[in-house]
């Protein structure tokens, strides 16, 4: 059903249903409410059930999607040379955006803690009890969760890590078969995971109500003291991927032997696209035009590398996904060890695969909740972070678009001649 054109965007529904319960849940508390904890229990109960409502669909979806997207780059690298030297500087940059997004929340964090007071408004009432590794585990725990021995029951028991790899194992396996067996294979799992994202937007609908309800309970165990913690989390998120803006554009000057100027020209009306449409597809044309025009790349080289960098490649995935996942340990006081960092880095690595090209909200739940429980760091909290998710989402996507168009020029440079 098309969305009825007098409504906002879902993304503020969202945010104005957030700000509505968390006023009317400080109002309750002030002066009361009407039913008293009969009332209060009943708000909360349907909070829990629309959160497990998108919970039930992480492992089929997760996994759908890993199995698919692993297919879609084993087809992609065999298109020809060009192809995989794109996919291989996807890989490398990925890989390097993950470590500096710990290096970069962590660093963050103990410049600019969490207020006490408020990170415990914010999860007033929440549960507290973490899934996945436990606290203070040892690397060896991490060893032995990567691969599990069956990998039902590691669904069943929520672990992510092993799921994961398991997935992209099976991906890379299907990728090898016979086109007669791979194609039903693969399309099988698409069609699991277009049932799943169908569940999810039902689920989605429902979000205004259900963030009203989490946010109500928030209101009315700690007042609107919750509201400074989230505009706290909003900027640490935000300029985590900051950071990582601005580090794409040596990338494109050593790599891709262009100059600051030039990079930077070239890249701002893309950049002005994703701002204001928060997509990248819809920054394609301009990304191809600039790339051409602005970056010396053959139109050829553009036309293959960009629209595969829109479908396979989003590198702020896992630096704002684990932002979030480290912002959630700090409010619930999780033990972080080496093993949580090796087990949420590979998992967002191997998650931002099968995330990409989904809608904002549908990737938010997808790529952020088996990083947390591969952590073994509560879920329960992301739905009031979801409600503000639309100011972070604009710099997930203008980073896409930058690295984007460094990875054009970097696969076009490598057989160019060096240019200033």
């Amino acid at each position: 059903m098309p969305r009825l054109r007098f409504l906002p965007p879902l993304s503020i529904q969202v945010l104005l249903a957030l700000v509505i319960g968390l006023a009317a849940g400080a109002a309750a508390q002030s002066w009361g409410l009407p039913g008293g904890e009969a009332t209060a229990g009943g708000v909360a109960a349907l909070g829990a059930l629309w959160l497990n409502a998108l919970k039930m669909t992480i492992v089929p979806l997760v996994f759908s999607l890993l199995v698919t997207g692993i297919a879609s780059i084993a087809d992609a690298a065999r298109t020809g040379r060009l192809a995989a030297k794109a996919i291989m500087w996807f890989a490398i940059l990925i890989t390097a955006a993950t470590i500096y997004a710990v290096l970069a929340s962590f660093g963050l964090h103990q410049i600019w803690p969490i207020d006490p007071q408020g990170g415990a408004a914010l999860i007033a009432g929440a549960p507290a009890t973490p899934e996945g590794l436990s606290g203070g585990a040892p690397f060896s725990d991490f060893v032995k969760t990567i691969a599990p021995a069956n990998p039902i029951r590691a669904a069943a028991d929520d672990a992510i890590l092993g799921l994961v790899v398991f997935a992209v194992f099976f991906g890379f396996a299907a990728s090898r078969l016979p086109e007669s067996q791979r194609l039903p294979l693969v399309g099988f799992f698409g069609a699991v995971a277009e049932t799943m994202i169908i569940i999810v937007r039902w689920v989605l609908l429902a979000a205004p109500l259900g963030v009203f309800a989490l946010g109500l309970g928030v209101g009315l165990s700690a007042g609107v003291g919750a509201a400074g913690t989230l505009a706290h989390y909003v900027a640490l998120v935000v300029l985590a991927q900051v950071g990582l803006i601005i580090l794409i554009y040596p990338v494109a000057i050593v790599f891709g032997r262009v100059s600051l100027a030039r990079f930077a020209r070239a890249a701002a009306p893309a950049q002005v696209v994703a701002f204001s449409t928060q997509s990248s597809l819809a920054s394609l044309p301009v990304m191809v035009e600039r790339a051409v025009d602005f970056l010396g790349v053959a139109r050829p080289t553009a036309g293959l590398v960009l629209p595969l960098a829109v479908a396979l490649f989003r590198i702020t995935s896992p630096v704002a996904n684990l932002a979030v996942v480290i912002y959630c340990a700090h409010l619930f006081g999780v033990e972080i060890s080496m093993a949580h960092i090796l087990a949420g880095m590979l998992t967002a690595i191997l998650v931002s695969i099968g995330s990409v090209g989904l809608p904002g909200q549908i990737s938010f739940f997808v790529s952020i909740a088996p990083i947390c429980v591969a952590m073994g760091v509560p879920v329960e909290v992301l739905p009031l972070l979801l409600a503000v998710e639309v100011i972070p989402d604009i710099f997930r996507t203008v980073g896409n678009v930058t690295a984007d168009l460094a990875v054009a020029r970097i696969v076009q440079g490598e057989d160019a001649e060096a240019e200033v």
